[in-house]
């Protein structure tokens, strides 16, 4: 098995990188956004590879980080989605963004993606919505607090101040991202007043 290519880019063609280890050629599926920040021909690389070995095939796929990898294997655990859609999810969204999605049942933003439909969208939203948190990377300290905002179970003090930096602009995402941090300096039971006023703060920053 590959876990890893550590080479020189020979190749980008429009779905895969063709990296040169020692003189030994190897093709890697990417996705768009992989492919976007790799580099050009003739520089360093550094893959994360999943191996997918088939009867009448073997296949690479490339990620950047051990996160994408991670999120691409997580995203085919769910019927309907294989390799080329968990790809072109990965294209459309960030591991972050991905997490942030699932943990506020945004539907919308996981249909961009080539390939995904309204009923598999609404599949990866409800099941993985448990596992999201575990493969959030550095947003997983937000996630608890979206998705209670996506259940509908988050606190009236919460949910207020969400409701309010999102009625004066915000995204619903930067609000929840604002109070899940604000929270972490309110203190004890903090009134929704106190929220809104640390989560301007931080979205001032």
């Amino acid at each position: 098995m590959i876990g890893k290519l550590k080479g020189t880019i020979d190749e980008i063609g429009d779905d895969y990188v063709l990296v040169d280890v020692h003189g030994v050629c190897y093709v890697a599926f990417c996705s768009a956004r992989t492919l976007s920040r790799i580099g050009s021909v003739g520089e360093a690389c550094i893959l994360f590879i999943e191996t997918y070995v088939r009867e009448d095939q073997l296949k690479l796929f490339g990620f950047m980080t051990a996160l994408e990898r991670d999120w691409f294997n997580l995203l085919q655990s769910v019927q309907g989605v294989g390799a080329k859609v968990a790809l072109a999810i990965l294209s459309t969204l960030t591991p972050g963004e991905l997490a942030n999605a699932i943990a506020l049942q945004d539907k919308t933003s996981i249909s961009r993606a080539n390939g995904v439909g309204p009923k598999v969208a609404v599949r990866i939203v409800t099941e993985l919505k448990n596992k999201a948190p575990a493969f959030a990377g550095e947003a997983s300290a937000n996630i608890g607090l979206k998705q209670e905002l996506g259940e509908g179970v988050a606190s009236a003090p919460v949910a207020d101040a969400v409701s309010a930096l999102t009625n004066l602009g915000y995204s619903r995402d930067q609000a929840a991202n604002a109070v899940a941090a604000a929270m972490k300096t309110a203190g004890d039971a903090p009134d929704s007043a106190k929220l809104i006023r640390l989560g301007l703060k931080e979205l001032s920053r």
